[in-house]
């Protein structure tokens, strides 16, 4: 079976995955509210929302990557 998507396609697909990552984040930080982040978390968070506020988007395979999958 062959799927083929369109460059627009896959950039709607992107576009949702990156909202997914930052909802992930959020909900992570809900769930764990009492664990304290440590400074490297702190930073990640800080340059994340700095990318997300200047449109940066996330490499499919490095989010693959990072989920471990």
């Amino acid at each position: 079976m062959t799927v083929t998507v369109s460059n627009e396609d896959l950039k709607i697909v992107l576009n949702k995955l990156d909202g997914v990552k930052l909802e992930l984040l959020r909900l992570r930080a809900m769930l764990l509210p009492e664990e304290e982040a440590t400074e490297i978390e702190k930073k990640e968070i800080k340059k994340a929302k700095r990318e997300l506020a200047k449109g940066a988007k996330v490499d499919l395979q490095e989010f693959i990557a990072e989920l471990g999958c």
